[in-house]
C-alpha cells in the first residue's frame, strides 16, 4: 500500500478516535453533560434559539422559532420539573412558518428561583402573564398549550386572561379532582399523611428511583441504560430540595383543584388530549373538563400514559395543528362574513 495512502488512513482514523473516545467518556463518565449536549443538539437542529427576558428583578428564559404573523403565535409550558426543552420531540412536526415559544416555568432550568416567589398556581399564572408581557405576545391572542402543571396554569391563564387567548390545548392536565384516587394519588395522601416528603416517587434521587418514575409516567416501556437513568438523576438531585418545595405548593388546598375552580371561565376553544393508560392523572378528568368548557373537544390516545408529548410526539402535533388550523379557519371566515 502506498505510503501516503495509508498515512491517510492513520490520519483519519486517529481523527474518528477523538469524537468517539470522548463519546464514551462522556456517556460512561459524565453522562449528564452528555443530555445537555443532547438537548443543545436537537435545538440547533431543529432552529429553535435560546433567549432570556427581564421582568424587574426576575429573568425568564425561554426558546423561540419563527417570528409573529398572520396566523397566532404558539406558547408552550412545560409540566412539573421538566424544562423548556421536552418540548422538543413535537416542535420536530410543527412547520417552520409558525411563531413558537418555550419557556422554562418559574424556579426552572433558566428561569429565576427564589425563595420569597410564590410557586402556587395562581403565583406561576402571574409571572407567565408578566413573561408574555415582557415579550409582547399578547399583542395579538396566541394559542396557548400546557401539559400536566403546565395545563393546569394554561387553563387558569386562559380564565384569568381571556382576551389574550384564541385557543387552548390541555394535554393531561392538573387541577381536578376525581370521583376515586388511583394508586399514586392513594400513595401522595399516605406520604402527606406520614409527612415523609422524601420519596415521592416523582422526585428521584437514585437511577433505581428514576426507572420507577418512568414506568409511573410512561405507558411505553423506554429500555434506558443505566449511565443515562445516572445522568437523568444527576442533573435533578441540585434540584430536588426545590421540587419538593414546589410539589407540596401545587397540591396544597388553594392549588390542587384550580383548573376545577377555573374551568367555567374559560371561553376560548379548547382541546383536551388524554393518555388512556395516564397513571398519574386520571383520564376522567377529560370528560370533566368537556361537561364545563363549552367549546371543547376531547382525544383520548390509546396505549399512552401521562408522558403524551414523549410517548406520541407525532400524534400530538397532528391533533395541535388540525385543531389550530381548525380554530384559525372559522376566526378568519367569521372575519370574512
Amino acid at each position: 500500500m502506498d505510503l501516503d495512502v495509508l498515512n491517510m488512513f492513520v490520519i483519519a482514523g486517529g481523527t474518528l478516535a477523538i469524537p468517539i473516545l470522548a463519546f464514551v467518556a462522556s456517556f460512561l463518565l459524565w453522562p449528564s453533560a452528555l443530555i445537555k449536549i443532547y438537548y443543545w443538539y436537537w435545538r440547533r437542529a431543529l432552529g429553535m434559539q435560546v433567549r432570556y427576558a427581564n421582568y424587574d428583578d426576575y429573568r425568564f428564559c425561554f426558546s423561540y422559532r419563527g417570528r409573529p404573523g398572520f396566523k397566532p403565535s404558539i406558547l408552550m409550558l412545560h409540566g412539573f420539573s421538566a424544562h423548556k426543552d421536552m418540548w422538543l420531540s413535537v416542535v420536530k412536526f410543527l412547520p417552520k412558518n409558525l411563531h413558537l415559544v418555550c419557556v422554562d416555568m418559574p424556579g426552572h432550568e433558566g428561569t429565576t428561583r427564589s425563595s420569597l416567589d410564590d410557586y402556587s398556581i395562581n403565583g406561576q399564572v402571574k409571572r407567565i402573564h408578566q413573561f408574555v408581557e415582557c415579550i409582547k405576545l399578547n399583542r395579538r391572542p396566541f394559542h396557548l398549550i400546557g401539559t400536566s402543571m403546565g395545563g393546569n396554569v394554561a387553563g387558569v391563564y386562559a380564565a384569568q386572561y381571556p382576551v389574550e387567548i384564541c385557543s387552548l390545548s390541555l394535554v393531561c392536565p392538573a387541577g381536578l379532582p376525581y370521583p376515586t384516587d388511583n394508586k399514586f394519588l392513594k400513595r401522595l395522601r399516605e406520604l402527606k399523611e406520614s409527612e415523609c416528603i422524601d420519596r415521592i416517587p416523582l422526585i428521584p434521587s437514585t437511577p433505581e428511583e428514576m426507572a420507577d418514575m418512568l414506568k409511573l409516567c410512561s405507558y411505553v416501556r423506554f429500555k434506558v441504560p443505566q449511565q443515562i437513568l445516572q445522568g437523568l438523576v444527576d442533573v435533578r438531585i441540585p434540584h430536588n430540595e426545590f421540587y419538593r418545595k414546589l410539589f407540596l405548593e401545587i397540591t396544597d388546598e388553594k392549588s390542587r383543584h384550580a383548573l376545577h375552580e377555573n374551568m367555567s371561565k374559560i371561553k376560548a376553544p379548547t382541546q383536551i388530549i388524554w393518555g388512556k393508560q395516564d397513571q398519574v392523572l386520571d383520564v376522567s378528568g377529560a370528560d370533566i373538563l368537556a361537561k364545563s368548557i363549552s367549546d371543547c373537544q376531547v382525544h383520548i390516545l390509546e396505549n399512552c400514559g401521562h408522558s403524551v408529548v414523549v410517548e406520541r410526539p407525532r400524534k400530538t402535533a397532528k391533533l395541535i395543528l388540525e385543531f389550530f388550523a381548525l380554530v384559525h379557519n372559522t376566526e378568519n371566515n367569521k372575519k370574512l362574513a
